[in-house]
């Protein structure tokens, strides 16, 4: 008997405040797949997200989440199995990266009083905080740290709990190259490492799109203009049409870059062997 999806949308629409976000958008994501979700500015992506991550409920439509569907669940509940990945993190006090994971057990952004981890729990974030390449700054107090430090952390935090379903909200934003490198290099070892977990992330730029990825949905207009499976739906062709705008793809150990314009007659991705 196959194992029941992750997530399951179906023929959603979003509207607020009588405007229109998304439209009639369908999206399956299973266990060990990582799906990035694309698309311009406004495209409805932060929306999507919303709703795989139990934050928001669908206007028309439904939206399941490890096997619950909105509106008959304990959202709240449901929400502390989901590790959500936000880089707007609102941490004022100046914790330790270690206690800044542990925050993740109990949902919070501070250290709850008198509350204290178990050993195995207080290991669990040790491994998690070396996996995420910050054991040499497991005791660096949260105003010291990068943007990139802080991106990792945050992902050190959300798996706490032991997710089955990681989701990145633009993990990259802020970010110079070196820390967008060392993130996208994180996240590519953690989803190797991980096989039993399923990730969304959210970007609109290809570069950050980690080589694991193996599914994509573009989305324009709040419309899914393609999804399936990354080497079918990442095509010059499909990416000109989401962002309105004529691009040439290249891909390069695993990696996708873009540039304005494309050759006449060029179709698909100009793959380049790595």
């Amino acid at each position: 008997m196959s194992t029941p999806p992750v997530l399951s949308v179906r023929d959603v629409d979003v509207v607020r405040d009588g405007n229109p976000i998304l439209h009639e958008v369908s999206l399956t994501v299973r266990a060990g797949e990582h799906w990035a979700l694309l698309g311009a500015n406004g495209a409805g992506k932060s929306t999507l997200l919303g709703l795989l991550g139990a934050l928001a409920h669908p206007t028309r439509g439904f939206v399941e989440v490890l096997g619950h569907r909105l509106g008959r669940v304990d959202m709240r509940r449901l929400r502390s199995y989901v590790g959500h990945v936000n880089p707007r993190h609102d941490l004022r006090s100046p914790l330790k990266v270690h206690d800044v994971v542990l925050t993740g057990l109990t949902n919070t952004l501070e250290r709850v009083p008198r509350w204290e981890p178990t050993r195995e729990q207080a290991g669990t974030a040790d491994r998690l905080i070396a996996l995420l390449g910050l054991g040499d700054r497991r005791d660096a107090r949260w105003p010291t740290l990068s943007q990139g430090e802080r991106s990792r952390a945050l992902i050190a935090r959300a798996l706490m709990p032991s997710p089955r379903l990681l989701l990145l909200d633009e993990p990259a934003t802020g970010l110079d190259v070196a820390g967008r490198e060392q993130l996208i290099e994180r996240i590519d070892t953690l989803q190797r490492t991980c096989t039993g977990l399923a990730s969304v992330l959210v970007t609109h730029h290809l570069e950050e799109l980690p080589p694991g990825t193996t599914h994509v949905l573009l989305l324009r207009d709040g419309r899914c203009l393609a999804a399936g499976p990354a080497d079918e739906v990442l095509t010059s062709d499909q990416v000109s049409k989401c962002f309105d705008h004529p691009v040439r793809l290249t891909r390069v150990d695993g990696r996708w870059s873009v540039r304005a314009g494309r050759p006449a007659g060029e179709r698909g991705v100009n793959a380049v062997a790595g």
